[in-house]
């Protein structure tokens, strides 16, 4: 992983200083450089580009990089709250830097990996037993099942990675120790990961009161047995637009009637369709609520997150649901985790 302080160079340092720093870098999408001041400023951006225009004109490699850095470069402010990506994409941008109110470097985003940076904290349920999956799961937790070369739960932290998501906990009970010494605290991935444990079953959302404090103002709770490609800024973005309490991702359930259908009062038939389809979306398992929602959960208790969304609709606030247009499998049975096996093979 590049370390911030390798893309950084002084405005002192010559071309050839920033050659030799430029040829180091791996692991980002283009090979870029900022250029500071004496106060650790950001004052410019520097790519080969701009040192080969430079070198085409006076053939000066001991120039200063602070007299050919670009000077209008692109970036945003380190804050906690939603920074929109898609408008920069469309520059041709590939790296993005935040800065700190005094204009130092705090993190580069690289818009090939990350899709959005949303202000959320994130819980992962992964304490269940996964009978279903049994003898697979008799030595191993359900979410280190391997699909392709990945346990089913690393794709879904590094999804959860691609729409900036730093903090990370995962709720943990039947031999959550492996997914624990796996992970460890997410430095690894440049993240941090706590282990929220449960001496007893809570439900798919009780563990969300033995945090001791979510410091964003909404929260993603999520499945861990969950293979999809879930667009989690639609997501939030709906959940805003729509001023709403809770939005839950579903999924398309079509049921085929191969009979004709009647519409009926009493015995009489008013109407009738021939083998009519249906379709209903169901709870994909993953969630972004408010905040505040989680004072509704009982400590300590087994509550499952379908109770809440009960309380919500019985208390008149605003639950919507966001239709998943990608994949999407649940990991429960043996055939669904075959049916994984087999589309991970397809995906590019």
């Amino acid at each position: 992983m590049t370390n911030i302080q390798d893309l950084t160079i002084d405005e002192n340092k010559s071309i050839i200083d920033a050659l030799k720093k430029l040829n180091s870098i791996t692991d980002i999408s283009r090979l870029i450089l900022f250029v500071f001041n004496s106060k650790q400023e950001i004052i410019g951006s520097l790519t080969d580009g701009d040192i080969r225009r430079s070198l085409s004109t006076d053939q000066d490699l001991n120039k200063k990089v602070g007299d050919i850095c670009f000077r209008k470069f692109t970036y945003k402010d380190e804050y906690d709250g939603f920074i929109e990506l898609e408008s920069i994409r469309k520059k041709d941008i590939k790296i993005l830097p935040i800065l700190n109110k005094d204009k130092t470097l705090s993190r580069i985003i690289d818009l090939k990996k990350i899709k959005s940076i949303l202000p959320l904290e994130c819980m992962i349920m992964a304490g269940g037993r996964g009978k279903r999956l049994s003898p697979l799961t008799d030595l191993v937790p359900k979410p280190m099942l391997l699909v392709g070369d990945k346990p089913i739960i690393e794709y879904n932290i590094d999804r959860l990675i691609s729409f900036g998501i730093k903090k990370i906990y995962i709720s943990v009970k039947y031999l959550g120790e492996q997914i624990e010494e796996y992970f460890g605290d997410g430095s690894s991935k440049g993240i941090s990961i706590e282990y929220i444990w449960e001496n007893e079953a809570l439900g798919t959302a009780g563990a969300l009161s033995l945090v001791k404090k979510f410091k964003s103002e909404h929260i993603l709770l999520m499945n861990s047995d969950l293979f999809t490609n879930v667009n989690i800024e639609e997501m939030f973005l709906n959940l805003i637009e729509q001023k709403a309490d809770m939005v839950v991702a579903s999924i398309e359930y079509k049921i085929d009637v191969p009979y004709a259908v009647f519409e009926s009062k009493g015995n009489d038939v008013l109407a009738f369709k021939e083998k009519p389809t249906y379709i209903y979306h169901s709870n994909a398992g993953i969630y972004i609520f408010k905040k505040e929602l989680i004072h509704k959960i009982p400590k300590n208790k087994f509550y499952d997150i379908t109770d809440l969304m009960d309380k919500l609709i019985e208390e008149g606030k605003k639950l919507i649901h966001d239709p998943i247009r990608g994949y999407w499998i649940d990991i429960g049975k043996p055939t669904d985790y075959k049916n994984a096996q087999e589309f991970i093979k397809h995906l590019k």
